[in-house]
């Protein structure tokens, strides 16, 4: 080999190595990088209040720890509104301030909230919709089928009523009127009831306060008389409890709806004061919600098996959703629904209380 080959053979052999040093060290940022992408997930958390059961002791531990699960790095920030549209607002401004990617937004007023999300949206932060659907340029939303949930309630309601559905009045007390979801249960359940009962009575309700709903059904009883109401569809459990104290102060037991599935709803309905609940099982939503969320602080899009369909918002958006289905929960399929799916133990069920109606549902 002549010394201009030999030279030639090194250098060759030189810019191959230092070639293949530059695949490898390629190679070992991506992995490094992705580890750091992952590190650097942070993601706020917001929702709307906690007088509802399900805020606190479910949904938010289920969120936090399925991101954890997917992220072991991430960094979550958590605000509750506590049912005020102002505070959550500002919550969005300090979450944006911190340098969160991503926002898990559970919205006290889906309208007055659009602000904020543009401003996120102008960040360069993703805002995933949870449960109630807010308007402005959401990325990506997961809840329940709400217009069923209102149907599954009208149904029942009417089962429970059978041959005397047209024998008195009813009384519908249904949501916050900012809450687009609560105009959902609301249009699902009047599309049931509308021409097979009469409707003495319907109230929107304030802040889903319990103490509202009481006073509007001492109120309906006043006006209405109490031989003449022959049932009442509540929206969610929380009015349930407040109707349920009106009607046994007034010596009254007809059916009555709910939603949401909570311990004293359970309860009730085992002592024969609440017909039925829904139950929409919260880890299926927040696992769906926390996956959305991670995959948009990774900087990937949404996949497409989680967003199976699309969603208009009220301010005209279309966005990639998940609907998931609810259940109907009677005296008869507590320990199918509401046991089966972890959310409560027979145990914290059938207290000394509830024991009798427990042993005769067959739960002890």
């Amino acid at each position: 080999m002549t010394r201009r080959t030999l030279r030639g053979a090194i250098a060759l052999a030189g810019a191959a190595a230092l070639s293949l040093g530059a695949v490898a060290t390629s190679g070992a940022a991506q992995p490094g990088a992705g580890r750091a992408a992952a590190d650097d997930v942070k993601i706020g958390l917001l929702l709307p209040e906690s007088k509802t059961t399900r805020y606190e002791k479910f949904e938010r531990p289920y969120i936090e720890n399925k991101i954890k699960e997917l992220a072991p790095g991430a960094k979550i920030d958590y605000y509750n509104a506590a049912e005020s549209a102002t505070t959550q607002q500002q919550q969005v401004n300090t979450a944006l301030a911190k340098g969160d990617k991503v926002l898990i937004l559970d919205a006290v007023d889906a309208k007055s909230i659009q602000s904020s999300v543009q401003k996120a949206r102008a960040a360069g932060v993703k805002v995933v919709a949870y449960d109630r659907l807010a308007q402005g340029p959401v990325d990506s939303y997961v809840s329940y089928n709400n217009r069923k949930v209102g149907e599954l309630q009208g149904k029942a309601l009417l089962a429970a009523l059978g041959s005397k559905a047209r024998s008195g009045e009813i009384v519908m007390q249904n949501g916050f009127p900012t809450d687009p979801n609560a105009a959902e249960f609301k249009a699902g359940a009047h599309s049931v009831l509308d021409g097979k009962v009469k409707i003495g009575k319907e109230y929107d309700t304030p802040n889903w306060d319990p103490n509202n709903a009481n006073q509007q059904m001492a109120g309906a009883i006043s006006a209405l008389g109490k031989k003449n109401i022959i049932g009442v569809y509540s929206a969610n459990d929380g009015l349930a409890a407040g109707i349920a104290t009106a009607l046994k102060a007034a010596g009254m037991n007809v059916p009555l709806t709910g939603q949401d599935a909570q311990l004293d709803a359970i309860q009730r309905i085992l002592l024969g004061t609440q017909t039925i609940t829904i139950e929409k099982p919260y880890k299926p939503e927040a696992d769906i919600a926390a996956e959305m969320a991670v995959a948009l602080a990774q900087g990937k899009d949404v996949p497409k098996s989680l967003t199976p369909t699309t969603v208009t918002s009220g301010s005209g958006e279309k966005v990639p959703a998940r609907l998931l289905t609810p259940v109907v929960v009677d005296k008869d399929n507590i320990k199918d629904t509401v046991v089966k799916d972890g959310l409560y133990t027979v145990k914290d069920i059938c207290t000394p209380t509830y024991a009798a109606a427990c042993a005769k549902a067959g739960l002890q």
